[in-house]
């Protein structure tokens, strides 16, 4: 049951997480703002923890829909060997934990927290369960980027760090993902040519250098390569490649440019 409990929070999936917080911090190596480097990371350890709690809710009221999907069918909470309350328990700890220490860093910083929360909690529970509605796309990847921007912002000199064209590209990436990941093929194009349209227009108004390119929006886009292809390939190879590279060696990269830009400072 420990064994199921910890898989169910996706610690490989922290890669979102150390993505979203490499960004902010290399505008806050630009502009060479003052903040604790220590609480830069224990911000970024406390959002990983929250969301380990959230994935693990999203697979406790998923199990039966999971069971029927063939990408998912290996979920930790699919064999049957589930207890609720102590799954609800543990989700419990997760994100009561995270928030009561998030408290310690910045009041500003609990509230982001706590929309993260109430987004997955719409997006997961009934009634609302926003998953299975058209909202689902707007809701999930593309509204958490832009919820881990803001939380990261705020541990580095405010919210207004982040250009407003780099939210709303990072909110489009996400919801190209989310596209990708469910085979609408036709809107993730769309989307893809918007995508790209801002970072012209980020570039252009100088919201965004060519380092912060190659180093944190071009390997992140060419992991999302194999998920595209997913939809004309061999969907489940495909997906798990684009897993492996995002999610395992992406996440490493992310880290040690973390740790790189924290020594410079």
């Amino acid at each position: 049951m420990l064994k199921a409990l910890l898989r169910s929070t996706r610690i490989t999936w922290t890669a979102k997480n150390i993505h979203m917080y490499l960004l902010v911090l290399t505008y806050a190596h630009e502009y060479k703002t003052a903040f604790s480097p220590l609480e830069f990371l224990s911000g970024l350890l406390i959002v990983s923890i929250l969301w380990g709690g959230l994935y693990s809710l999203n697979d406790l009221t998923d199990i039966e829909v999971d069971k029927r999907d063939r990408l998912k069918s290996n979920r930790p909470f699919t064999g049957g060997d589930v207890r609720p309350r102590m799954v609800l328990l543990f989700i419990s700890a997760l994100i009561v934990s995270s928030l009561a220490f998030s408290i310690l860093l910045n009041p500003l910083f609990t509230i982001i927290l706590l929309l993260m929360v109430l987004n997955q909690l719409l997006y997961t529970l009934p009634p609302l369960r926003l998953k299975e509605t058209p909202l689902a796309p707007l809701n999930s990847t593309a509204t958490n980027n832009i919820l881990r921007l803001a939380s990261a912002s705020i541990l580095v000199g405010g919210l207004l760090i982040i250009p407003a064209s780099i939210y709303i590209l990072m909110f489009t990436a996400g919801l190209g993902t989310y596209l990708m990941y469910k085979k609408k093929l036709k809107e993730t194009t769309i989307v893809s040519i918007i995508f790209f349209l801002i970072i012209y227009y980020a570039y252009s108004n100088r919201d965004i250098s060519l380092s912060q390119i190659l180093i944190v929006i071009l390997p992140s886009f060419m992991a999302t390569i194999p998920l595209y292809l997913s939809n004309i390939m061999e969907r489940e190879k495909m997906i798990k490649l684009a897993d492996i590279i995002y999610h395992r060696m992406l996440s490493v990269f992310y880290l040690a440019c973390i740790i790189i830009l924290l020594l410079l400072k």
